[in-house]
């Protein structure tokens, strides 16, 4: 059996990174590492952490990887955070710095969406459960 035990975001600040998310959207602190290149945010089942960009650089021995900055167009993935009051949240996450990609809007098939992108530039998915179009 396999299941999803975290997600890893490369950030320029690790600390930075996970006070953003404690404040914007309410998640509990797990660790940070002394040298604060590494860190876990608890957010349900799934770990989100934050590894340091200079830290991860020395795991790839092939040149590394492409660094997600705000002034770059976002990677082709999101990270989902499901609630019952988009509106707070994109609103908590503007006010702490992050960019605003999509207005909140009602779909078709029945949720509310609304997109920012993070600090780093992350794209970040705000929404309400798919049927409850808030």
């Amino acid at each position: 059996m396999v299941k999803l035990g975290y997600t890893i975001l490369y950030v320029a600040n690790v600390t930075l990174a996970i006070e953003f998310y404690e404040k914007a959207f309410g998640f509990q602190r797990k660790f940070i590492t002394e040298d604060g290149l590494y860190g876990e945010l608890l957010t349900g089942e799934t770990t989100l952490a934050f590894a340091g960009v200079e830290f991860v650089k020395n795991n790839f021995s092939n040149g590394g990887f492409t660094q997600s900055t705000r002034q770059n167009p976002p990677f082709g993935i999101e990270i989902g955070f499901v609630t019952d009051d988009v509106i707070l949240y994109v609103q908590k996450a503007r006010d702490l710095g992050a960019t605003l990609v999509s207005a909140p809007e009602n779909k078709p098939w029945g949720q509310m969406v609304a997109y920012v992108r993070d600090l780093d530039g992350f794209l970040v998915e705000i929404c309400t459960e798919v049927g409850s179009d808030d």
